[in-house]
């Protein structure tokens, strides 16, 4: 799938405000982009104490030089490979030192965070471990191939960023994956180690290296315990797919200091923009976002608060709308809000917002190309949960502002802890919301394994299926939704194992996935829901109310 191979209109905005100076639109950018760079950083450097230095240095630089990206498209692939070149010249800085790459005592490797913050478990957990195993090179790399796995860069980008071919990239990430899978048979093995290795590793200080990599890779190949693989080993990158960037540390300060020196040593180009960002922060004033605050003086300060988050752009006017007059079942949590008045494009000819709901649907045959995409109104969609939310464990949610679309990107992992699932809610629901289209080039009950028959994505015959509620709409890999006004979206996860990511998107993106079918690789177009009217389709889990508990709305939408 090719969803987030270019920004969305919204970034190139975005970034094009930001270099006029926009200091509410560089506020923006920074807080978006900052987990990816942290990312990158925290697992080529496995968490070393360096990370948030090469962080602050990576992000400086992008802000400082901002005014020299002639395309706002190539953003993401620009501030990679910024991040890459300042991993590199931390590792030529300290090759002659020879100091102590080790994390120190009392402090969490990035492998240790990721397995912690996204609750990693069985091979995910393996896989985030065994990455302590790899060199540096390697680390680097894969920091780069991770995301491209889990759909965060594109493999044109991860070449960019290395400074290599697709061609050479795609040898070098061969060879990785090789040096992966080696390193993770050794974390299963240490995991229940045979006598033997437990006498080999008496002698060892518990510090991963290639040396000890290649004496227990060696062990491993000739012991017929520790090397026989009870269970089926699933390839590295099936099982990072869809897995979320780790979060920034709650706490986590970055101080970009814009002075003299900055505007004084940019070219002509970006000493223009550099004027105008430093006129605009050093005013007397303070702006606060979900995740960021610019502080009057020129310091540039990102303080995550994920549970108290603010919109960063102005509040957009709800569109009226009436109650739905179809009879329903009985729904105690939602209640229309007393504002709500009839909606401009009702009238007594026509069906009203919210008459209509998801239900049971067959897939479309998979060469069935999609219908007409209606384009509806875009002003920009902002996100408690900045540009990528991921949403893990029941209860996280993640509020929706705006005038556009949203794309909800599904991860079931029922090998984990199969079971029924309950689905997500919508809920404080003002304005409207429509579920517009599903894409992600195949549905979640369809086949993703060539040998194993019973194998979807939802589940397999030896783990068992994540049950969907009695009358619930089979989701595809990714749906879309456009709202208009404001929502919170709700993981509701508690039998089975699932996540969610949400992304703020454009009906650019949207048409280009429903229309990635399978002569590009994919396993069926995607399917057109809106109708361009209030008659289209709603979500099931939505209500205008904010019950205690997201999981009670009813199935049948009510709003």
């Amino acid at each position: 799938m090719r969803t987030d191979v270019q920004l969305s209109r919204q970034w190139r905005a975005t970034v094009a405000a930001a270099q006029a100076g926009d200091r509410r639109a560089l506020d923006e950018l920074v807080e978006g982009w900052l987990p990816l760079v942290y990312n990158v950083v925290g697992r080529a450097l496995n968490g070393h104490a360096d990370v948030d230095d090469v962080v602050q240095e990576t992000m400086l630089r992008a802000v400082d030089n901002l005014g020299t990206l002639r395309d706002p498209d190539s953003f993401r692939s620009w501030l990679v490979a910024i991040a890459m070149r300042q991993i590199r010249d931390r590792a030529r800085r300290r090759r002659d030192r020879k100091l102590d790459e080790a994390v120190p005592d009392g402090t969490a490797d990035f492998a240790e965070l990721t397995v912690l913050r996204l609750q990693l478990e069985g091979q995910r957990r393996e896989v985030a471990e065994a990455v302590r195993w790899l060199d540096a090179e390697d680390r680097q790399l894969v920091s780069l191939w991770w995301l491209e796995v889990s759909g965060e860069l594109t493999r044109r980008e991860l070449a960019a960023a290395v400074g290599i071919s697709r061609q050479h990239a795609a040898v070098r990430v061969q060879r990785m994956k090789e040096r992966l899978e080696t390193s993770r048979g050794i974390v299963r093995a240490l995991d229940g180690a045979c006598p033997e290795l437990r006498e080999l590793t008496a002698r060892w200080d518990g510090r991963p290296d290639s040396v000890w990599r290649k004496r227990l890779a060696r062990h491993i190949r000739g012991c017929g315990y520790c090397g026989d693989t009870r269970d089926s080993v699933v390839p590295a990158d099936r099982l990072l797919v869809g897995i979320a960037l780790v979060p920034v540390p709650v706490g986590f300060t970055l101080s970009l200091v814009l002075g003299g020196k900055t505007a004084a040593a940019a070219g002509s180009a970006s000493a223009g923009w550099s004027a105008k960002v430093l006129g605009a922060l050093t005013k007397p004033a303070v702006a606060v976002t979900a995740g960021a605050t610019i502080v009057a003086g020129g310091a540039y300060v990102v303080v995550q608060t994920p549970h108290d988050p603010a919109p960063r752009t102005a509040a957009v006017s709800p569109t009226a709308a009436v109650t739905s007059a179809v009879p329903q079942a009985p729904v105690t949590t939602a209640s229309p809000s007393p504002s709500t008045s009839p909606s401009p494009s009702a009238s007594a000819s026509t069906a009203v917002y919210g008459s209509v709901v998801d239900a049971v649907d067959t897939a479309p045959a998979p060469d069935t190309r999609p219908g007409a995409l209606p384009h509806r109104p875009e002003g920009g969609i902002t996100s408690s949960g900045g540009a990528h939310a991921v949403l893990n464990h029941r209860g996280d949610s993640v509020t929706l502002r705006g005038q556009g679309y949203v794309l909800v990107r599904w991860q079931i992992s029922p090998q984990y802890r199969a079971g029924s699932l309950v689905m997500p809610s919508w809920t404080g629901l003002k304005g409207k919301i429509f579920h517009v289209a599903s894409g992600g080039g195949r549905r979640m009950d369809d086949r993703v394994s060539t040998t194993d028959t019973s194998a979807t994505g939802m589940g397999n015959s030896a783990v068992g299926y994540a049950v969907l509620p009695s009358g619930a709409q089979q989701m595809w890999q990714n749906e879309y939704y456009y709202v208009d006004g404001s929502v919170t979206f709700t993981l509701n996860e508690r039998g089975a194992d699932y996540g969610v990511s949400v992304f703020p998107s454009s009906w650019d993106a949207v048409e280009k996935d429903v229309l990635y079918g399978p002569p590009d690789g994919a396993t069926r177009y995607g399917l057109v829901r809106d109708d361009g009217k209030d008659s289209a389709p709603v979500p099931q889990y939505v209500t205008r109310s904010v019950p205690s508990d997201p999981a009670t709305v009813a199935q049948r939408s009510r709003v």
